[in-house]
């Protein structure tokens, strides 16, 4: 088992039932391999929310609205589209770095994995979107990594709500079907 993942299991139990998940299916779809910690970590909690502050996106979730699949598509044109009117990170100026959305949270901040070149996705960084502004941070840890760095305060990011996040006492609940 991944150590940040091991980590996150002793923070907050997993719910009772695995999620079986096609994943040369998924990468095919995705066009990326995705990294092991990420696997390992929906196989085990599924996509979901934690902390009631940060949503989990995970391919085919119940919940339409946090399908990993749809937010890759849709945050591709988004992201072009905002290139144009403001600058983009530093971290993408490299020749075919680009950002892919794995979480969000309830006031709108995004986590992206930072992809660059000639890396493996179990090397992908983690970047931070402010919610409706420019604002980036950038974290040199994997996904459950800073996941689990963030739920124990070892890393503070400026831009999630230190109000809301982390919670003295750490919860996860999987997401539901869209339609209840």
């Amino acid at each position: 088992m991944i150590e940040s993942v091991q980590q996150l299991r002793q923070l907050v139990s997993p719910p009772p039932n695995r999620r079986d998940i096609d994943w040369d299916g998924v990468e095919r779809d995705l066009g990326d391999e995705l990294p092991a910690d990420y696997k390992e970590l929906i196989g085990i909690y599924g996509g979901g929310y934690w902390d009631n502050y940060l949503y989990i996106l995970e391919p085919g979730c119940a919940n339409d609205d946090y399908n990993l699949l749809d937010w890759k598509g849709w945050h591709t044109e988004v992201l072009e589209d905002l290139w144009e009117f403001e600058d983009k990170p530093a971290e993408l100026n490299e020749d075919g770095a680009r950002l892919l959305p794995w979480a969000t949270t309830d006031n709108g901040e995004l986590l992206y994995w930072l992809i660059r070149p000639g890396r493996r996705s179990d090397d992908w960084t983690v970047m931070v979107n402010e919610a409706r502004g420019d604002h980036w941070e950038h974290f040199g840890h994997t996904c459950t990594q800073f996941l689990a760095s963030a739920l124990t305060g070892d890393i503070r990011s400026t831009l999630l709500s230190a109000h809301y996040f982390p919670l003295p006492v750490h919860t996860h609940r999987r997401l539901r079907p869209t339609d209840q």
